[in-house]
Formats: structure tokens, C-alpha cells, sequence
């Protein structure tokens, strides 16, 4: 796919120009949502003295296909959560990655952490909607906004108790998080474009971020050397997805992957 984010993009204005009253319902429904999960995403990621993990429940991806085949949302969240994650990152797009909307909220049922709703948010409706899922952040990515827009979004996801994990890509997208306000800033390894993944990305992106705002590095993390790596940098926690879900013992997998955290 020669530029996935456009093809993505383009995707997401269709589905979205039909759902004007749809997100009108979902705006009351988020409206009346409690707000007691506010905060709790930016803290349970960011606990000192160790690397938090975000684990990811993803079912395919654009460049690998259908990642796994016994894809149960409810299983999968509940071996995250008794192997410690410190949150669970839900994708819900549906063309290039068959998640949806309402795997937030099968989540939410299932087990007690603060779910991220991770997919290409461009408009308000889609917050609505992640938050009337039960969703304590969102995922708003700084390559696929204007300034206006991600400050708007920002400020909406913040009106309705939401975090929200402000992703970039490189030292301008940086700037632009940090001019917005953005409190938590993620490092994708993973170029939007062309879907490599370089962690010299993490390498050069994270000791730029200042101190006081929360980091994850994202993509490409597959061995406790990664973390380790990352953890080094300055990154409190990392999102990894792919990994899992490749694997046939999930749990094994994370206990190979995070090892002692606080090391």
C-alpha cells in the first residue's frame, strides 16, 4: 500500500459523513457517562519506578492481515488484566483492522482497567462514541490533525473525562503535541506512510519530550531488550499489540516480554 494513511483517511470521511444523528444520540449518552475513570489512564501508566504496559487487542492490521484467528475480546482482555497491565489499548477501526466501537465496552465489562479507544479520530462524534463505550482515553494522532483540530479535540476528549494519548511521529508533530497541551505524548515507531518500523525513532523522539509529560514508546516492540531500551530513554510505559496477539500462550508472552518491570 503505497500511503496507508491516505487510503485510511479517505475510509474514515465516508463512514463518518453519514453519522451525524447517530453521533448526536452518542454525544447525551456521553454527556450522562460518569467521569469517575478522569485521570486514571494517565495514572495507572505512569507509576514510578517501573515500565507499565499497555496491552493491545488487535485482530488484524493493514500490512499483516488477520493477526490472529481465535480472536475472543473478552478472553484476551482477561489475560491482560492477570498478567498486570496497567491498561488495555482497544483498536476499533473496522476495515483495516475488523475492530469496532463496541469492543470498548465488552472490555469495560470484563475487567477493572482504563481502556484506550485507538483508532483514526478526526472527528468529535468518535470521542462521543469511545466514551459512551466506557473508554477513560482516547488516541489522537498529531499526523492526521491541523493545529485547530487537535487542540478542539483535545479540549472536547478533557470536557468529557477523557485522556488522551497525543501520538507522533517526529520532532515537528513533537512541537505541535506540546503547543496543544498534550499531557501524555506517544512515540510511534511505526511510519503512518509506508507502516516500517524503526525504534531509532524512540531513540531520537523520547529524550526530547520534557520531563514533566507522561511517555509511551509505541510499534516495534517484540523483547525485554525493547523495553529495556525504551525504559532507558525515558519512556514510562509502552503499547504493544501485535506481539500478543501473534502469540499461541499470550500470558508466556508478556511474562518474556516485561520480565521485572522495575529493572
Amino acid at each position: 500500500m503505497a500511503d496507508f494513511l491516505t487510503t485510511i483517511l479517505d475510509h474514515k470521511h465516508r463512514i463518518l459523513a453519514g453519522q451525524k444523528d447517530v453521533y448526536a444520540a452518542l454525544r447525551r449518552k456521553a454527556a450522562a457517562a460518569p467521569k469517575d475513570t478522569a485521570g486514571l489512564f494517565k495514572k495507572n501508566i505512569s507509576k514510578p519506578g517501573q515500565i507499565n504496559l499497555i496491552a493491545e487487542i488487535k485482530k488484524a492490521s493493514p500490512s499483516a492481515g488477520v493477526i490472529r484467528k481465535d480472536f475472543n475480546v473478552e478472553e484476551i482482555a482477561q489475560i491482560y488484566a492477570q498478567h498486570k497491565a496497567a491498561a488495555i489499548s482497544v483498536l476499533t477501526e473496522d476495515k483495516y483492522f475488523l475492530g469496532k466501537p463496541e469492543d470498548i465496552l465488552t472490555v469495560t465489562k470484563r475487567v477493572n482497567l482504563p481502556v484506550l479507544a485507538k483508532d483514526f479520530i478526526i472527528s468529535d462524534g468518535q470521542i462521543y462514541e469511545a466514551k459512551a463505550n466506557g473508554a477513560a482515553a482516547v488516541l489522537l494522532i498529531v499526523a492526521i490533525l491541523g493545529d485547530s483540530e487537535l487542540s478542539g479535540l483535545l479540549n472536547i476528549a478533557r470536557e468529557f473525562g477523557l485522556d488522551c494519548l497525543v501520538e507522533i511521529h517526529d520532532e515537528k508533530e513533537l512541537d505541535r503535541a506540546m503547543k496543544a497541551g498534550a499531557q501524555i505524548i506517544g512515540v510511534n515507531n511505526r511510519d503512518l506512510k509506508t507502516l516500517d518500523v524503526n525504534l531509532r525513532t524512540s531513540e531520537r523522539l523520547i529524550p526530547r519530550v520534557p520531563k514533566d509529560r507522561v511517555i509511551v514508546a509505541e510499534s516495534g516492540l517484540r523483547t525485554h531488550d525493547d523495553i529495556r531500551r525504551v525504559k532507558d530513554l525515558g519512556a514510562h510505559a509502552v503499547l504493544i499489540g501485535e506481539t500478543f496477539m501473534r502469540a499461541r500462550d499470550i500470558g508466556r508472552a508478556i511474562n518474556e516480554i516485561m520480565q521485572e518491570r522495575t529493572k
